[in-house]
């Protein structure tokens, strides 16, 4: 026995730093001979004499990190030792690689261990409604095949299909990107989409203003629909919205989704950005189509920069319920949405001249240099939080083809997590103004995605049942909204709403249950008067989706402040 110890040492020889308190317990393991890259904490801000140091054991150094006094090294593990030796040294500790794809936001809803269990998306058909989809590294398979499988534009004068705009290939990049183009020696944060195998199907309908009309999305959504079996389109994204004219039982938006959704593909749609309309508190402004009770509307969560779920909070921005007219209970959950790292489509518009929300190379790559990145930027809005449950749903059925789309719906709310405080404040650093949400069902929908738990849910929409989201109903004289439907079996449960710490004095345990709320909230036309619309535009345009620089809860001033803290 003690002979085959000793061998084994002999073969895997390994690292013992005597215990120093100087140097991070994981890089004991490395082997002496390998290359590792370290972050070297300094008492002082590092001079020549550290720098020959580190040149002198062999080491090269490629980033100085001044707001710790720090530096970032190549190192042979076996200098490390030595390295800590220098007494301006406080500490050494491994520089290690980000899990948290995209930013931080997917760790927050758990795909990685979905894609180690290789469920990445392979084999399923996501439709990109959106500005066009640019060829990028990222949207490339391992054998350097494209994996935007289809493309063809519905915007009026053009046969191209390609993303002038930029919104597109950022919301395909958050469905599905690899993470080639961060993916190196230099690389320490990978920035992969939730499903990088999935396929694309590129359906242009926005212009290179991020202008579209409902016609040019319906006519795409047909051919999603009429697509679906050649290119196994399971999912359709819709990162676009424009506002509630009339019932979603006759609208020809939302009737268009509805075909979608009964011919088997998920639809998952963005509840939109002027939450903080301070007319009613953010609430009854979910755009169409995701004021449809079938489609997934989501809002957008912060990830507060951690890849810990613990600390996230609502986006002020989000959209919230009920919807206008219908008084669907809408959002039907929320994801990640703030500050999201993506692709970039060259020659976009969206972008402009902004710096804001460039990404610099250093962001991401051991590098000097102040150049800002060709193949990522970042922006807010639940346009972003919509692809995180997109690729979702793709890792869903990748695992499980064989889910309607009412289950999908169903196990990504009731398996969504509920853990937030009552109420959380932002202050606009531009306006002064400070915005408080309420952490209710109109506000957070079910809650926050758990692609882990969804993917090993069980729970099953029984055939012919359906997972159309319930409808809120305001009572004048007491002042309450009670939330009805005819799918106790599907939602008639405390696990898909929350507890009573959550809700309010009654969770929802039936087919009808009590929402809290005050007068204030609730009891004006605004919300509850059936004749209210939103806007007077029949067509979209950059206003009227994206809002203005004036409005602090519109995507575009978003894209120019980089969201919210």
């Amino acid at each position: 026995m003690n002979k085959l110890k000793a061998a084994s040492l002999f073969l895997f020889p390994f690292l013992c730093f005597g215990g120093s308190a100087k140097i991070a317990p994981d890089l004991a393991g490395a082997d002496p001979q390998s290359i590792v890259n370290v972050i070297v904490q300094y008492a002082d801000a590092p001079g020549n004499e550290q720098q020959s140091r580190i040149s002198q054991l062999g080491g090269i150094e490629h980033t100085a990190l001044d707001a710790i006094h720090g530096k970032l090294v190549s190192i042979r593990a076996g200098a490390i030792e030595a390295l800590a030796g220098d007494p301006e040294v406080l500490h050494v500790s491994g520089d290690h690689r980000v899990q948290a794809t995209l930013d931080n936001a997917s760790a927050a809803i758990g795909s990685q261990m979905a894609i180690a269990y290789g469920w990445t998306g392979a084999g399923v058909g996501v439709a990109v409604i959106d500005s066009g989809i640019q060829r990028e590294r990222d949207l490339f398979s391992s054998n350097d095949r494209s994996r935007i499988v289809y493309s063809q534009t519905f915007v009026p004068g053009t046969n191209d299909a390609s993303d002038q705009y930029g919104h597109g290939t950022h919301v395909a990049g958050i469905v599905g990107g690899n993470g080639a183009a961060s993916t190196g020696s230099i690389d320490f944060r990978t920035f992969r989409g939730i499903a990088p195998g999935a396929s694309l199907v590129n359906l242009r309908v926005l212009d290179a203003t991020g202008g579209g009309t409902d016609s040019a999305v319906i006519g795409a959504v047909g051919t999603a629909i009429r697509l679906k079996e050649k290119y196994n389109i399971r999912i359709i994204n819709l990162s676009l919205g424009r506002p509630v004219f009339e019932s979603y039982a006759v609208d020809p938006l939302c009737q268009a989704v509805e075909q979608a959704w009964r011919a088997g593909i998920v639809v998952v749609v963005a509840a939109g950005n002027d939450g903080r309309d301070q007319a009613t508190d953010g609430y009854a402004t979910i755009t169409a189509p995701g004021n449809d009770p079938l489609v997934i509307t989501v809002g957008a969560i912060k990830t507060m920069g951690t890849p810990s779920r613990l600390d996230d909070l609502i986006a002020s921005y989000s959209y919230k319920g009920p919807t206008l007219i219908d008084h669907v209970v809408k959002p039907d959950v929320v994801a990640p949405g703030n500050r999201i790292i993506s692709l970039k489509a060259d020659g976009n518009t969206l972008l402009g001249n902004s710096v804001a929300n460039k990404v610099l190379y250093s962001a991401y790559q051991s590098t000097n240099s102040d150049a800002y990145s060709a193949d990522y930027f970042q922006l807010s809005g639940t346009s972003m939080a919509t692809p995180m449950v997109s690729g979702a749903a793709a890792l869903m059925l990748t695992r499980d083809s064989s889910l309607t789309p009412d289950t999908v719906k169903a196990r990504l709310m009731k398996t969504a997590t509920k853990n937030f405080p009552l109420y959380s404040s932002t202050t606009d650093p531009v306006t002064g103004i400070t915005y408080t949400s309420q952490y209710d069902i109109f506000t957070i929908g079910a809650g926050y995605v758990d692609l882990w738990y969804a993917l090993n849910s069980n729970d099953v929409v029984p055939a012919g049942g359906s997972a159309a989201s319930p409808v809120a109903v305001f009572n004048p004289l007491t002042q309450t909204v009670t939330v009805t439907n005819s799918n106790s079996a599907v939602w008639g449960t405390a696990a898909v709403w929350g507890t009573a710490a959550v809700w309010g004095t009654s969770v929802f345990v039936g087919g009808e249950a009590a929402v809290w709320g005050t007068a204030a909230v609730w009891g004006t036309a605004a919300v509850w008067g059936t004749s209210a619309v939103q806007g007077n535009a029949a067509v979209w345009g950059t206003a009227a989706v994206w809002g203005t620089s004036t409005d602090p809860g519109s995507e575009n001033l978003n894209l120019l402040t980089n969201g919210e803290n």
